[in-house]
């Protein structure tokens, strides 16, 4: 092939080409998230909804603020469950790791001391409700702001969002490192 399509007959070395195919491919699939008219089924999951704009942080209440929007109002820790954090782990590995990682800025934030900076409640519900927690959270619009990313839906149950939490909560204690 003497040129990549599209690209005004742009001779590309195949390693770039598969950086391009790479970088744009994501974002081309993100794009159909990002607007138009979301069809809420009261899962999960739900898509953005809004067509006229952001609802101001005013929209949510105290509670939403610090916890996140989402199922999870109330959240009881105790002890680091080792058998569920090593489930976590291989959920994160699955789910999480292609945007994140523990110490350093990739696609997301880094996450070892989310624990530190988010209440339990409001990182399950991340886990769990990305869009409208995108939508409609002052805190995650301003990370998007900042990381040009929209998490998406990972599809986790309450569960596999649960094991991530103490995952999440066990290298928190381990530090830096990994």
């Amino acid at each position: 092939m003497n040129g990549f399509p599209g690209l005004g007959g742009l001779r590309l070395v195949p390693d770039l080409r598969l950086l391009l195919i790479l970088g744009v491919l994501p974002l081309a699939l993100l794009l159909p998230a990002c607007g138009g008219e979301g069809g809420g089924d009261g899962g999960n999951a739900a898509q953005p909804a809004s067509s006229e704009g952001a609802p101001a942080a005013g929209d949510i209440s105290a509670e939403q603020l610090e916890k996140g929007i989402g199922p999870v109002t109330s959240l009881e820790l105790g002890p680091i469950d080792p058998e569920l954090a090593a489930r976590g782990e291989e959920v994160f590995r699955l789910k999480c790791s292609a945007c994140h990682q523990l110490d350093d800025r990739y696609v997301g934030p880094p996450l070892r001391d989310v624990t530190d900076r988010r209440t339990p409640e409001f990182i399950m519900n991340m886990l769990l409700n990305s869009w409208e927690m995108t939508e409609r959270h002052p805190t995650v619009r301003q990370l998007l702001a900042e990381y040009y990313t929209p998490m998406p839906d990972q599809d986790l149950s309450e569960a596999d969002a649960r094991a991530v939490l103490d995952y999440l909560r066990k290298v928190r204690t381990e530090g830096g490192g990994g």
